[in-house]
């Protein structure tokens, strides 16, 4: 049986969950998720875990943060005094804003707090600082 190698094309469907058993992204109801093995397109913990399965295996790998999406930055946080985002973003917990860099790149970011006078805005990805678990099975190689 053929088994995956770095630089193969593959085929996964995955279930994400947090260490709380939330489920935070999945492929179901989906096509499988497509990619090459070890070129940095997915988190390198999953990446470390397809080498050497064969398709139709399943597997479950835990994933430390460090493997996945990295340590929370502190320094991805930037208070935004309130008068300087538009009027009609609503100024909440949670809402996702896109602003652009000082060099013409757009990102996204979090309102983590809203003060009287600033906003705190975070760049950092939503599960950065979070251990991951992924079920997945191998669809296809190739």
């Amino acid at each position: 049986m053929t088994e995956v190698k770095a630089g193969d094309s593959v085929a996964i469907h995955y279930k994400g969950t947090l260490s709380d058993g939330t489920v935070f992204d999945s492929s179901e109801g989906r096509d499988p998720l497509q990619f090459t093995v070890c070129s940095g397109q997915i988190i390198p913990g999953l990446d470390k875990a397809l080498p050497g399965m064969t398709v139709g295996e399943e597997k479950t790998v835990n994933i430390p943060s460090e493997e996945a999406y990295g340590a929370k930055d502190p320094n991805a946080t930037q208070p935004v005094p309130r008068d300087q985002l538009p009027t009609d973003i609503p100024l909440e917990v949670g809402t996702q804003l896109q602003v652009q860099t000082p060099d013409g790149q757009l990102m996204t970011v979090s309102i983590v707090e809203v003060g009287e006078e600033n906003v705190v805005l975070d760049a950092n990805h939503p599960l950065a600082g979070k251990d991951l678990t992924f079920e997945f099975s191998l669809v296809s190689i190739g």
